[in-house]
């Protein structure tokens, strides 16, 4: 994996655009400038110990260096609307993040959730009932395919409710302010309704 990203032009890049020498760059990290060359240059990898302290001093995350995902928050609002959420595929853990950030679970590098509309086996259904929406989807709740959870998403807060295989997927939610809700299959993914 290191031999993937950790490259000599990544190195020299990321050094450079914090505005550090080879030399400032080794003397932060606690090796000599001649193991900064030979990494820049492709003779050589930084050793797997001194991983942290080299994302460290070129201000980006283990994670990130590994990856090769430098990540630049262009969301500097923090809209709620715009959330991304992140599902690990092993323990079904949704995170819910207010803009582009690099999530890590069970060691798998997870990536954003896309909504789509929902087709006919993921049909949902939303009733205004006094001050709040109750969600109603239609779809089998077995152990192997389920509905792991809805959330509704407002300009200021997210509700979020977390289903159970043999258990109805429906739910309530306080209408005030909601601007979308999602809810997410264990097999086909996130979806995504308005309400009207």
């Amino acid at each position: 994996m290191i031999d993937n990203y950790i490259t000599g032009s990544v190195i020299k890049s990321l050094r450079e655009k914090k505005g550090l020498t080879q030399e400032a760059l080794a003397e932060k990290i606690f090796v000599s400038a001649k193991a900064v060359s030979k990494w820049e240059t492709g003779r050589g990898f930084p050793d797997i110990s001194l991983l942290e302290r080299l994302s460290s001093a070129l201000d980006i995350s283990v994670i990130e260096l590994l990856s090769g995902n430098c990540i630049e928050n262009s969301n500097r609002t923090a809209k709620m609307t715009k959330s991304k959420i992140y599902v690990c595929p092993i323990c079904a853990n949704a995170i819910f993040a207010t803009g582009e950030t690099l999530i890590s679970c069970h060691g798998i590098a997870l990536p954003a959730q896309e909504a789509e509309e929902a087709d006919s086996a993921h049909k949902a259904t939303i009733e205004e009932v006094e001050d709040e929406y109750f969600l109603h989807i239609e779809h089998e709740m077995t152990k192997e395919h389920y509905i792991s959870f809805a959330a509704a998403i407002s300009d200021n807060a997210v509700q979020f409710v977390k289903f159970y295989p043999e258990q109805e997927a429906e739910c309530r939610f306080k209408r005030s302010r909601v601007k979308r809700i999602i809810y997410y299959c264990n097999q086909h993914g996130l979806f995504s309704l308005e309400p009207k």
